[in-house]
């Protein structure tokens, strides 16, 4: 029996008119779908400014600040802008031709985008004669779990074409292997281009593709040279070469292999493949891979050498979950929508392969999104393509079975558009459940972004505010000042001044906030790693430690002041505050972590008689003690907090024990209790956030509201 027989389809390739629109449906569907949360959310005031929904993921108002910068004409230097990058160049253009506003451009940009991704799958199956699989497939990639939540309404980020255009670029190859004209070699190329300026990132993806279609070649196509034209082409869109140049040789190429398209011999094109092979290798080759892999895969603590000083920080990707190892479930989850489907999706991509082998350039795909498994849930949408036409394929598959006991032609076609039907709802329904579940808020909701906007009338452009790095778009953005860090720029060397002025005393938080500001404006220009080991050459002290002992003192001696700096603390930061404290919690010269602080917040609790239950944490009023676990101690401080109707701050300040080791506060108005140790209870954010108990001669309170404070330092 022959096997590939059995995996036969009957050709249904469709004419364009009909074929068009199937993909109009598809991409009407997964737009539909992605109005969802539009709809839910729309109404909701808290989530609205200037009269429309506000984006739900905090990366994107890095872009969105370089198209505003882009229409303004101007930005300021080393504000860290993202002037010119590819999505906020598109939106640039955008802007300056749609009738809409600015807000309701970025809020469904990623929606129109990314549901272009049913183009190519359904291109993929047009060149296969398999357009009713494309459909199928269309319509669940286009809203699969994992797809979605990077692409639906308001994910205003490079997530909305990172996929779709990697994917041309697997139709692309599979459309010049099917029909082999060299009047289609140019897609290739051009759809590289597109993918590696949209995202720089994807040169790893790239060169994978190139290597596969190499291996592919050599074990079904080496005596055929249009295969060897492929590569040449191929590698050409990678190398790190002019853009113009790339041109050239392009039309060069492409003029050559059309005039000597009957004598032109393997010999020559593998002369010329070598040449362009050595060009890649000379111009950096595998450089971006190397440095993409030592990212994800390697999570050590990241050390830093500079003129013989070694400083050891905390690596940011050991708080990325996005970077972190998943469980299967998750992953099959974000790839298929449950496990069951995952499964099948993978018989039938493996299927679909051995039927159309070409299908196996979309390996790259598929790795990438298994190396999730490793590197972290944001590699699932990769494999989304591969998966969303295997169970695709599987299902039409299945349905050729009802012709073995149902000959009668009528209900032959009854019976197989009924299970198509029934099965493609089947694989669609989790994915649908999955984002009426997904109320994912926006960024920041409008109390906060009003603070912003105060802050904006108050501060210069070239002002800094300190804060969390999660933050630091939003603030650019609303603000338009400058940020020490951002979703850009967190390394643990640019972390450690940020969390350290939060989570250690207000003396030691002023003064490193300056230190930090003046030297990375001084290393602009005089182009030095590292502020911190900078700082330490300046002032001549060899030891970090006895440094950071140092700037505890308010006699310390800062930098000459050049412009002011702002503290933005948010109640959100409550939440990360000991991940932040990750970050500074460490032994500089060991990389070793130091003991954890104790940090705990109950939001349901109980009182029985004079005993307070915070689930897990029990709290003796009478006594003043607090039950940790099995272990009883004193408490230093219990303080209270809580708005008036003006919105002023209203704090009672009880210190029962000095000698105690643990503080508790009632937020009352938040309905909220914090146990924290002595060194969170007195570090920056906890009082000048939540007990507004700064000190008067380093700080300065701007804006102070229940959900945002900002305070500007006096030196």
């Amino acid at each position: 029996m022959n096997f590939k027989k059995l995996l036969l389809l009957e050709d249904n390739k469709l004419n364009w008119k009909l074929s068009f629109l199937l993909m109009l449906i598809a991409f009407v569907f997964s737009m539909a779908i992605r109005y969802i949360w539009i709809y839910d959310f729309s109404g909701v005031s808290e989530f609205n400014w200037h009269g429309q929904l506000m984006i739900n993921t905090n990366d994107g108002y890095a872009y969105a600040e370089g198209a505003r910068d882009m229409l303004q004409g101007f930005h300021q230097k080393h504000d860290l802008s993202y002037y010119g990058t590819s999505l906020s160049t598109l939106t640039y253009l955008l802007a300056k031709i749609l009738p809409i506003s600015f807000e309701t451009l970025i809020l469904w940009m990623p929606a129109v985008f990314g549901s272009l991704l049913v183009v190519p799958i359904m291109l993929i199956a047009r060149a296969l004669k398999q357009e009713y699989m494309g459909f199928i497939a269309a319509l669940l990639g286009g809203i699969v779990w994992s797809y979605y939540n990077r692409t639906m309404a308001g994910y205003y980020d490079t997530d909305m074409l990172t996929i779709v255009t990697p994917t041309f670029v697997l139709w692309s190859l599979i459309y010049n292997i099917v029909y082999e004209k060299n009047r289609y070699l140019l897609y290739i190329p051009f759809f590289m281009i597109l993918s590696l300026w949209w995202y720089a990132q994807s040169y790893s993806l790239m060169m994978s593709m190139i290597i596969v279609m190499a291996i592919y070649t050599f074990i079904f196509e080496r005596d055929k040279i249009f295969f060897y034209k492929i590569l040449i082409f191929m590698l050409i869109a990678i190398a790190s070469i002019f853009l113009w140049l790339k041109i050239i040789l392009f039309i060069g190429l492409f003029l050559f292999f059309h005039l000597k398209q009957e004598t032109l011999s393997k010999k020559t094109l593998v002369l010329i493949l070598t040449v362009v092979f050595a060009i890649v290798l000379f111009t950096g080759g595998f450089n971006p891979i190397i440095a993409q892999l030592k990212g994800y895969i390697f999570r050590d603590a990241i050390a830093s050498e500079w003129d013989n000083l070694h400083l050891h920080y905390f690596a940011v990707v050991k708080t990325v979950r996005e970077a972190g190892q998943i469980p299967f479930e998750v992953f099959a989850d974000r790839i298929s929508g449950n496990p069951t489907i995952f499964i099948l999706s993978v018989i039938g991509y493996i299927l679909l392969s051995i039927r159309y082998r070409v299908m196996w350039l979309a390996l790259p795909l598929v790795g990438l999104g298994f190396l999730a498994l490793k590197g972290g849930l944001r590699f699932t949408v990769y494999a989304v393509p591969p998966m969303a036409l295997g169970i695709a394929y599987l299902i039409m598959l299945i349905s050729k079975f009802f012709n073995t006991f149902i000959f009668k032609e009528k209900t032959l076609k009854i019976f197989k558009v009924g299970f198509i039907t029934f099965a493609t709802i089947l694989i669609l329904y989790p994915n649908i459940k999955h984002v009426i579940g997904y109320k994912v808020p926006t960024v920041f909701n409008k109390q906060e972004v009003s603070v912003l906007n105060s802050l904006h009338k108050i501060a210069s452009r070239e002002d800094y505010v300190v804060t969390w790095w999660d933050y630091g778009y939003p603030i650019r953005y609303y603000s338009d000042v400058k940020t020490l860090i951002d979703g850009g720029k967190h390394s643990g060397k640019n972390n450690f001044s940020v969390a350290y002025a939060l989570t250690h005393d207000q003396v030691s938080g002023a003064n490193i906030s300056r230190l930090d500001v003046e030297y990375t404006e001084k290393s602009y220009k005089e182009h030095f790693n590292s502020n911190l080991v900078e700082i330490l050459k300046n002032y001549k002290e060899p030891s970090i430690n006895v440094f950071l002992e140092k700037i505890k003192s308010k006699s310390f001696v800062l930098p000459k002041k050049s412009r002011d700096v702002y503290l933005y603390l948010p109640d959100r930061l409550m939440n990360i505050l000991p991940t932040v404290d990750l970050f500074s919690n460490i032994n500089l010269l060991t990389g070793q972590e130091k003991r954890r602080p104790f940090f705990y917040i109950a939001r349901n609790f109980k009182q029985v008689g004079n005993v307070l239950n915070l689930g897990g944490i029990k709290i003796f009023l009478n006594s003043g003690s607090i039950q940790i676990g099995k272990q009883m101690v004193k408490i230093n401080h219990f303080d209270t907090t809580e708005y008036d109707k003006k919105g002023l701050l209203h704090t009672n300040i009880r210190q029962l024990d000095s000698s105690a080791p643990i503080n508790v506060i009632y937020m009352k108005n938040y309905h909220r209790f914090l146990v924290l140790d002595n060194r969170l209870y007195n570090s920056t954010y906890i009082q000048l956030y939540v007990l507004e108990n700064y000190d008067r001669d380093l700080y300065k309170p701007v804006i102070l509201t229940p959900l945002a404070k900002v305070y500007k330092l006096k030196r």
